[in-house]
């Protein structure tokens, strides 16, 4: 079956078809014509797939974040950027990079801060002098950092392909190297500003007006202390912190900011379930794929394969960078977590490395995926958003890029910077 799938994914991948549609199509060909069992187990296998609680917290959290990136909400978050950091060169570049940060979380997803706060913000940095392709780039890149700050979508999935972490611990586990992307990020953006002479937003406003700033943002803001500090300290769940977020979003909406109107509820709704629906699909279909992976044999293989290698710890974790971001040119994270994860975490724990630290190494390489071609999918969302050919972001890439990669880098070689934080929080 093994040698029907692969060939099959790649072929559907290149014709165009989404993700969830290519694996679950290449699952049923090599059913069809490499083995006997029935085409219903694909179907059971991708309901299998869907079927745990601790998955609920994944249209919650989407709906939680659908609700808050209302109007108000987003603009409280860009205002409170913009007066920490609009007043250096390349201030709204660094505001763009500050608001992606505060917005992860919030959001948990990089597609929604590349599509919310991030398109407004290329439509300012147009307009104060920014060439178009270099905030769309910047905005790509910045927009990484949604899945790795805590709450996260691909977090919650990791944890459910690993039982040696949970996604308390991987949130806690995010915190210290989503801080260290958005600095170096901010690096690069200081670097590049200076090259072209992009110069800063407006003046630093007054301490009084900065602090009126920060306390109207401090609503939206809350949430990201009410998900995390809930769940430090056991008060709840993931799963439940998903849907006290929906409610506090409600209440933040209608009562504090006032930009939601129950009208407004309807539409909302069935934008957060058609995105959830999409996640869930590729969730059923990946899972369909790595039952066919596991009836094949190939973890087993590989993982014999790979300790036989006698590799150290750090040559593995070399190793494993250089496959994931091989995958992550054709694949997106979430899939690449379902089918990797099992296969390549249990030889990480052999070796000795810690669970959450491989887990923040996977998830900061798999997301880097979504800002590389050919697949990548915040470049065509960007694309999209501002009307510009893909290429044309591509080409101011580069900079950043590079950032990611020294983040990447410190991330692999500093494992503290993914465990400090969960061994303080008792995880």
């Amino acid at each position: 079956m093994a040698e029907i799938l692969f060939p099959a994914l790649f072929i559907l991948l290149a014709l165009g078809l989404p993700v969830a549609f290519a694996m679950a199509i290449s699952v049923f060909l090599a059913l069809s014509f490499g083995s006997s069992y029935p085409h219903l187990v694909v179907v059971k296998e991708m309901f299998a797939g869907l079927d745990s609680f601790p998955l609920l917290a994944v249209p919650f959290f989407i709906l939680a974040s659908e609700i808050m990136t209302g109007g108000a909400v987003t603009q409280a978050l860009l205002r409170l950027a913009q007066s920490l950091v609009g007043h250096l060169r390349g201030g709204l570049g660094h505001a763009n990079i500050v608001s992606s940060a505060m917005f992860a979380g919030i959001s948990g997803s990089a597609l929604a801060d590349a599509a919310g706060p991030g398109a407004m913000m290329i439509r300012m940095m147009e307009k104060g002098g920014y060439d178009k392709g270099y905030a769309g780039a910047l905005t790509i890149s910045s927009a990484v950092v949604g899945p790795i700050i805590p709450p996260s979508i691909t977090m919650i999935i990791y944890a459910m392909q690993d039982q040696n972490v949970s996604v308390g611990s991987l949130f806690m586990a995010g915190i210290l190297p989503g801080l260290l992307i958005t600095a170096l990020m901010l690096a690069a953006n200081a670097r590049m500003s200076h090259r072209r002479g992009y110069a800063s937003g407006a003046a630093r406003p007054p301490l009084a007006q900065i602090a009126r700033i920060a306390l109207y943002a401090l609503p939206a803001l809350f949430l990201i202390v009410l998900i995390v500090g809930g769940i430090r300290f056991g008060i709840f769940t993931p799963t439940e912190a998903s849907v006290l977020a929906v409610f506090y979003a409600l209440f933040a909406g209608l009562f504090i900011y006032r930009s939601l109107k129950l009208r407004d509820l309807p539409g909302i709704v069935l934008k957060a379930a058609l995105t959830s629906a999409a996640v869930l699909l590729i969730l059923g279909a990946a899972r369909a794929f790595a039952w066919v992976l596991i009836i094949e044999g190939v973890p087993q293989f590989l993982a014999e394969t790979i300790i036989a290698w006698d590799l150290s710890p750090i040559v593995f974790l070399l190793a494993v960078n250089l496959l994931l971001l091989a995958f992550g040119l054709f694949m997106d994270p979430l899939p690449g977590v379902m089918i990797l994860v099992p296969i390549l975490a249990p030889i990480s724990y052999s070796l000795g490395i810690d669970p959450n630290h491989f887990a923040i190494v996977v998830i900061v390489n798999l997301t880097m995926g979504l800002a590389t071609p050919p697949v990548g999918s915040l470049i065509f969302v960007v694309s999209s958003t501002v009307r510009l050919r893909p290429s044309t972001l591509i080409r101011e890439m580069p900079p950043f890029f590079m950032a990611l990669m020294l983040a990447l880098l410190a991330i692999t070689f500093v494992p503290v910077l993914s465990t400090w934080f969960p061994a303080v929080s008792g995880f």
